[in-house]
């Protein structure tokens, strides 16, 4: 159904565009964290948990490499991965790092280790996919 004008499109055409949209934006963020985790997995690294929630928010991936304890944040998008660095802002790392904390409380056996916060940046574009792993990222 095509609408020469937008006045034409009712509002429930509109929420189920916007519900189509926002569940292509999941599967686009649940694809990355997947590859992600292919990615880190093919590296050496063991993954332990995989989006762990708490109050704060959410870490997408929690890994071992080597000695460190490292939390990972995936960013997956289309159009560049300038856009996908510029959208973890400070705000963002601190609720990591508090999640991290609480991540570690819970975990006692962990809490030794050294801590680390990378970040795994994918662009996604038609089957292509480039990855741009940034090690301790933020502090």
């Amino acid at each position: 159904m095509c609408h020469s004008n937008l006045s034409e499109i009712d509002s429930y055409s509109v929420k189920i565009f916007f519900v189509y949209m926002k569940k292509n934006k999941i599967l686009l963020g649940k694809d990355g964290e997947t590859l992600a985790e292919n990615y880190l997995t093919h590296i050496g690294m063991k993954i332990i948990a995989k989006n762990y929630h708490t109050s704060l928010g959410e870490i997408d991936l929690v890994a071992i490499d080597k000695k460190e304890i490292v939390f990972i944040e995936v960013k997956t998008r289309t159009k560049s991965i300038e856009n996908a660095k510029s959208s973890i802002s400070y705000k963002k790392q601190q609720k990591i790092k508090m999640s991290a904390n609480i991540f570690l409380t819970k975990h006692e056996n962990l809490q030794d280790m050294f801590t680390r916060f990378d970040v795994i940046l994918i662009l996604a574009n038609k089957n292509n996919y480039y990855i741009k792993h940034i090690k301790d990222a933020f502090r």
